[in-house]
Order: structure tokens, then sequence, then C-alpha cells
């Protein structure tokens, strides 16, 4: 399905069910089942306290169908005493692969990172999604070559 035109637009609350309808399609990406109620009170809380910024990917056409999102979470460095942005999600509607609406998502995200001064952005992604990697790559993201990244879950009892 080409894409006429796109626009990026940085989400608010009035976005919310375009963009829980594209965060419950990225958590089946990864292997989630499909929960569009949860999708959309996760999504709510992030907007509520305003913990994350998500830009959607529109079409220009009469409908400004959202395609794709990019969202991101502040976090800060102890060490250079700076903010950063982790990249958590990227998502583009299957249909819309391949058009340049990921790569699209990416300068946007770049240059919020510079509007707001920020250290820079992380990411990670699966380590079976090459076609990700490759475009990380290709707009200059680079792969840690010097730190660990380590996780431990949380205990529950």
């Amino acid at each position: 399905m080409p894409i006429q035109s796109l626009h990026i637009v940085q989400a608010t609350i009035a976005d919310l069910e375009d963009a829980a309808v594209l965060f419950d399609q990225y958590r089946v990406f990864y292997q989630q089942e499909s929960n569009l109620d949860a999708a959309r009170s996760f999504l709510f809380n992030r907007f509520e306290h305003q913990e994350s910024i998500i830009f959607l990917a529109k079409e220009n056409d009469a409908n400004g169908k959202s395609i794709g999102f990019a969202q991101l979470y502040p976090v800060f460095s102890s060490i250079s005493m700076e903010r950063s942005l982790i990249l958590n999600d990227l998502f583009v509607d299957e249909r819309y692969r391949g058009q340049g609406v990921g790569r699209k998502l990416l300068r946007t995200v770049s240059n919020y990172c510079e509007l707001i001064h920020s250290k820079g952005i992380e990411l990670s992604t699966a380590t079976t999604n090459t076609a990700a990697q490759k475009l990380y790559e290709q707009v200059g993201y680079v792969k840690d070559e010097q730190y660990f990244h380590y996780f431990k879950k949380a205990d529950t009892k």
C-alpha cells in the first residue's frame, strides 16, 4: 500500500486510540498476546503522568490514519549529569514497511533529542530483528561494544 505523503506529529491524549492500536500491534510483533484495553490503559497512564513522548506517523489523506509510532522515555545520567532518551518502541504497520516511515520517525526522534538538548538516544532491539538493526545503523546508531547491559527480574512473591 504505497504512501503518497505522511507527516509526523507528537501525540496527545486525543491520539490515544490511534496510538493504542499501533502499540497493541507492536506488542503482538514481539510475541505478546493482543490486549487493546491494556494497551490503551498503559498509554493513557504515560500521557496522564507525562512519562513518555510519542510520535505518530500519519498519512496526509482525509482520515489522517496513523501508520507508525515511536515512544521515548527520558532518563538521566549521573556520570554526565545529562538527560538521555530511550527509544523504547518503534513500529510501522506491516503494510507500510519499506517506504521510509521508520526512517522519518527516527529523524523526528533525533530532531527532538537536539531540540531538548539531550545527550543522545539509546535503544535496544531483538537480536533477530535484522531489518531494524540495518535501519538503525544506516541512520547513525552504533552498537555498544563498550558496556554490557544487565537486567534482573523483580522478585515477586
